[in-house]
């Protein structure tokens, strides 16, 4: 067997989480929970700013988004429709330096995306940490960025209310 091809960007410290574009969040964790023993009392939360509608719960030390649009032509429904169906959306990858990252990226012909929440290209305050997304994918899937908060940044954050 061989060993793994480490990437050569040094910024990335591993997987922050994984968002599944989803139809309906509440039934798509009842077959996590059905199938995968995911608490099914795991917390669905609406954000009212980027219009989604999200089921959280961590899966084999990842953490798993179910990300379900609440307006029929919002990101999630519109990637649905165009692709035929529900799956993988983007994988974000925690950086140290998301600056860096970005950088490291774009230097091998990487574009930035708009955040469709924030309207804003490049790094920006989200409520965990500073993020960024590619406009281009990987095999299909979309690439975020983030630098998770520090608690001093996080604190910061809180205390102007954030997205």
């Amino acid at each position: 067997m061989n060993a793994p091809v480490k990437s050569d960007n040094p910024n990335i410290l591993g997987l922050k989480h994984m968002a599944f574009a989803v139809n309906d969040a509440r039934k798509a964790l009842e077959a996590y929970s059905k199938f995968l023993c995911v608490p099914a009392d795991a917390p669905v939360i609406d954000y009212e700013k980027s219009r989604n509608r999200v089921a959280l719960f961590n899966l084999g030390g990842v953490e798993y988004q179910l990300c379900q649009s609440m307006d029929p032509d919002g990101r999630f429904a519109s990637w649905i429709r165009e692709r035929g169906g529900e799956g993988l959306h983007h994988i974000c990858y925690e950086v140290d330096d998301i600056e860096k990252a970005l950088d490291h990226a774009q230097k091998n012909g990487a574009n930035l995306r708009e955040c469709k929440a924030c309207k804003v290209f490049g790094s920006h305050p989200h409520p965990e940490g500073y993020v960024a997304f590619l406009d281009n994918d990987a095999g299909g899937i979309e690439i975020e960025f983030m630098q998770v908060y520090t608690p001093e940044e996080l604190a910061k954050y809180n205390a102007v209310k954030g997205i």
